[in-house]
């Protein structure tokens, strides 16, 4: 009762005047948040750190709009952030020194694990998320079911198969963006966009009975869906694919490795500091199973050869 009397809220944009710290979290639209950070700079006191919870939006172009770029940091909070530990502070071409220090102290103040990242497309947690989820969907193409990908991932200590995952989010999620780049796309590799098509049929997961499963109403356990099941197999005949059985080990070695390498270029580029932060990303904010010690770890248990 004490904290929460702590706690004010307002519709007013003047309101956050005085504040020593204004983290912004609407939703993923560029233009939107660059005209709120033009508002909060010349709103905010001199000295107030600007943060975006954005999940992999470019900071320097949110900075860009205000006078102040030094002030302005990226402090993504995991969802839902009252439950996820994961915080990733990014720091943006302009950010000083003391914006970061304060946000990886707060984060720590705050019961979170604070892991610094730099900006690159989805940062660290979903730039390698994406390698992982395309990898699974790639493998659905090539012969696999759902139901066979997210088994042979619990298996390996996921609570939740990638699938599943899906329909608990929702396959919607992010599909305004995905058909936009569908146009501008690079033309020189694989894409996939079957979870256009599932969303296209209604199939948007738990929300509407149906998804990459189905679901009995008031009930979240996933069922095989022998309708999905035949959609995906003339999908792959579609594409001129034909169909094999795939084992457990292909599946955890290409939704894995596919991790892995981008984790490499992540270090390579300098957007993680070391390999036990993109560890510790994975554990604390993707459910990656801690015993296996996180994907850069069982790399190097694995070795390069």
């Amino acid at each position: 009762a004490e904290r929460l009397a702590l706690i004010t809220g307002s519709l007013a944009m003047t309101d956050a005047a005085d504040a020593d710290l204004v983290i912004e979290a609407v939703f993923e639209d560029m233009g939107l948040k660059q005209d709120l950070f033009r508002q909060l700079d010349a709103l905010a006191r001199a000295g107030a750190i600007l943060a975006t919870n954005t999940s992999g939006l470019d900071i320097d172009q949110i900075a860009a709009v205000t006078k102040r770029p030094q002030d302005v940091v990226g402090a993504h909070f995991f969802s839902p952030a009252h439950v996820m530990k994961l915080l990733e502070v990014v720091r943006a071409s302009h950010t000083a020194p003391d914006v970061i220090v304060t946000l990886m102290d707060l984060g720590r103040r705050m019961g979170k694990t604070a892991v610094l990242a730099r900006i690159y497309p989805g940062f660290i947690g979903n730039a390698l998320f994406r390698n992982y989820t395309r990898e699974a969907h790639f493998l659905v193409e090539d012969g696999a079911l759902p139901h066979e990908v997210d088994a042979a991932l619990k298996k390996f200590g996921y609570a939740m198969g990638i699938f599943a995952v899906h329909d608990m989010a929702g396959n919607d999620v992010g599909y305004q963006t995905r058909k936009a780049q569908m146009a501008t796309r690079p033309a020189d590799r694989r894409w996939n966009d079957l979870i256009l098509k599932l969303c296209d049929q209604g199939r948007l997961g738990q929300k509407s009975g149906k998804g990459w499963y189905r679901y009995e109403k008031g009930d979240r356990t996933p069922h095989r869906d022998p309708e999905l099941e035949q959609f995906i197999v003339e999908e792959s005949a579609r594409m001129g694919i034909t169909r094999r059985p795939i084992g457990e080990a292909e599946i955890l070695k290409r939704c894995l490795y596919g991790m892995v390498n981008e984790g490499a270029r992540l270090l390579e580029k300098g957007i993680a500091l070391r390999p036990s932060d993109i560890d510790i990303t994975y554990i604390t904010g993707y459910g990656f199973p801690a015993h296996q010690g996180g994907p850069m770890y069982m790399a190097d248990r694995i070795g390069l050869a």
